[in-house]
């Protein structure tokens, strides 16, 4: 492991706008340098003082860290707390008319609610809940459209102790099942159907089909919103409308006061392996990272409006749409459609519409755009813009050229965030203030998380190698255990064969430059060996995504004889599909031009063309399946949630 090699350089360097730095939230050097030496001081009182700070508590936490049962580390313990009273309550005296949501519908409706509202209808719910039997510890699903009602459902949750579990309303009824099962959940809430890109998805269809996967389901109510008035089949004694649920239901809620180690919710991820890990997090930490984020990444300002284009059923739609947003009183937007519909310049549109000053979205949307109409945004005032943001992966760095120039207009700052639904906020992030920026890279972590490379041994790697990503101290917002499962838990983040189980394993390879800056390499077991080589799949595909004619390109590993692995390249082109001559001709240029980039080492063996990537409608490349078509395999995983799996004959 503590081969593999970086081999993609990047020398462009950008300045810290001096505008943006005269008012950021954090704003010199020395600043952010007393925050790193305070927390490497005293550790524990470092994140305690901001506790007390950014947290409304009902009860005053004693003990900051319990490392007592280690790796299950428990935070602010005798603290009690309402993760819904901090983000809408407190907000009630200061600005309850502020506008909290903007919401703008697949067909472009636009609905907006202030913090009263938003307030007054998470408590009918709530309400509603509780006149269900739900109760403090009960597990709820949440499978519904990224909307107003999704936020309601998850705040509502939060609100009276239950503990939710959201599923991305693109998955299976298979998916939908195991996460039931898995939670043992006494409640679903979803919605006759959903739309995105003038389509109609049948959500309550998959609910139905989904409960019938096994006879003795744990769900007692299924609440079901009128999204679009579709039929489905309606189950009497288990299904109830939204509408009834809430009706003569008072607007007032006492919140649940609740122990900050109080799970907040279980977010399934899937494992490459077995069933899917239940990530739970806790109450109090995860929102501190919520907010300190918020603050210090995103540069957070009363005036802003904020715009993560996430959706609910990810990690980042809970941190940086449902909870971070309303933690800190901002005005944030929901779009519930997909960025290309019912035109390529949908988002563009919606940021001179509704002026969005911050906006953060994912490298696989920002490639599709520019392949879409990459000179679309000239037609549109973005100046209301003044940071960027980047989540999900790596972005290569000629789509990061491309973002800084023409969405930020080369004045606002771009925040890579790397990240995972584990570590439940950002961990390595620029100070969009102080930080100069490298194409690609997400530079140096978030002041008080202890970020380092090492090797199998635990050694700290000094020079430009690469290695295994760490996390050295445990930190608030961090994963607390999988649910119903602390073995796989421990084997999974903690294991012994690397670093003695000391540190918390990210899974990602990644290298530190000559600046301290972070670069990820790709996963762990993405990384390819080639004749003795070790070489991260990211820096060859950003290699092949700055040639102009390539839009956007994923690259994994087939088993070879001698070199141990070849390079297989599939490549989404801009234009049309090439034939023929062309189609060598432009094969031979993308190797030439990886070699010349990179080396002749990581020229691709094969490369295979498609008018698309096989991705989840969250826009995530599904690699596995790009594994399996580079062997020759059948494909035998779930490919329910893929976008477009007709591209999958293209591909084979």
């Amino acid at each position: 492991m503590s081969n593999i090699q970086s081999v993609l350089v990047e020398q462009r360097i950008f300045p810290v706008n001096p505008d943006f730095a005269a008012q950021a939230n954090i704003r010199s050097e020395q600043q952010y340098q007393n925050m790193i030496e305070q927390a490497n001081t005293d550790y524990e009182g470092y994140w305690g003082d901001l506790a007390r700070q950014y947290i409304d508590w009902y009860t005053p936490f004693s003990t900051i860290l319990n490392q007592e049962n280690a790796p299950f580390y428990k935070w602010f313990e005798e603290g009690t707390l309402n993760v819904s009273y901090n983000c809408l309550d407190r907000h009630l005296l200061t600005h309850p008319h502020k506008t909290a949501i903007i919401f703008e519908s697949d067909s472009g409706h636009v609905e907006t609610v202030t913090y009263k509202e938003l307030h007054n209808k998470v408590c009918r719910f709530a309400n509603g809940l509780k006149s269900l039997g739900v109760k403090k510890g009960d597990r709820v699903v949440i499978y519904m459209p990224n909307s107003i009602e999704a936020v309601v459902a998850m705040q509502s949750c939060a609100r009276i102790g239950a503990i939710h579990s959201v599923v991305f309303g693109g998955f299976s009824a298979k998916a939908i099942h195991e996460r039931i099962h898995d939670a043992q959940a006494k409640v679903l809430i979803t919605a006759d159907a959903q739309k995105r890109g003038g389509k109609i998805f049948p959500l309550k269809d998959d609910v139905n089909q989904a409960l019938k996967l096994s006879e003795n389901t744990s769900i007692e109510k299924v609440i079901v919103h009128r999204r679009t008035g579709e039929e489905h089949n309606w189950v009497e004694g288990r299904d109830i409308w939204w509408h009834d649920v809430v009706r003569n239901q008072s607007d007032s809620c006492e919140p649940e006061w609740v122990d900050a180690e109080h799970p907040l919710f279980i977010l399934y991820t899937s494992g490459s392996t077995g069933t899917p890990k239940g990530v739970q997090h806790a109450s109090g930490g995860y929102l501190l990272g919520a907010i300190t984020t918020m603050r210090w990444v995103f540069d957070i300002k009363p005036s802003d409006i904020f715009w993560s284009t996430a959706d609910v059923g990810w990690i980042t739609g809970h941190t940086y749409l449902c909870y971070g947003p309303l933690a800190v009183g901002t005005t944030q937007i929901i779009f519930e459609g997909v960025p290309t519909y019912p035109y390529a310049d949908r988002f563009w549109r919606m940021i001179q519409e509704h002026k969005v000053s911050i906006f953060y979205t994912a490298p696989t949307a920002i490639r599709a755009l520019i392949k879409a109409g990459g000179d679309l945004p000239k037609n549109y005032n973005l100046t209301s813009l003044r940071l960027l943001g980047s989540v999900g992966e790596p972005i290569n760095p000629e789509a990061w050229m491309w973002y800084f120039n023409e969405i930020g207009g080369g004045r606002c700052p771009i925040v890579d965030t790397w990240w995972q639904t584990e570590t439940g906020s950002n961990i390595l992030a620029p100070m969009p203030g102080i930080t100069p920026l490298i194409p690609g890279s997400c530079t140096r972590s978030v002041p008080g998380v202890f970020v380092d490379i090492i090797d199998e041994n635990g050694h700290s790697i000094t020079d430009n190698s690469g290695g295994y990503l760490v996390i050295k101290k445990p930190f608030p917002s961090q994963i607390r255990t999988i649910w119903n499962n602390p073995e796989r838990f421990v084997k999974s983040y903690y294991p012994d064969d690397i670093g003695e189980g000391k540190y918390y394993i990210a899974g990602d390879s990644a290298h530190r430059d000559e600046h301290g800056y972070y670069h990820i390499l790709g996963r762990v077991d993405d990384v390819l060996n080639v004749s003795g080589h070790r070489l991260g799949t990211m820096e060859i595909e950003s290699a092949l995504g700055s040639n102009p004619k390539v839009a956007e390109a994923a690259v994994v590993g087939r088993p070879h004889d001698i070199k141990g692995e070849s390079i297989v390249a599939f490549v989404m082109p801009k234009g049309d599909l090439p034939q023929g001559e062309d189609k060598a001709r432009l094969i031979a240029e993308l190797r030439e031009w990886v070699g010349k980039e990179i080396g002749n080492l990581a020229k691709p063996d094969e490369i295979r063309f498609g008018e698309n990537l096989p991705k989840t409608r969250s826009g995530k490349i599904m690699r596995r399946i790009l594994r399996s078509l580079a062997r020759g395999e059948a494909i035998t995983q779930d490919i329910s949630t893929l976008e477009n799996p007709a591209i999958l004959e293209q591909l084979k």
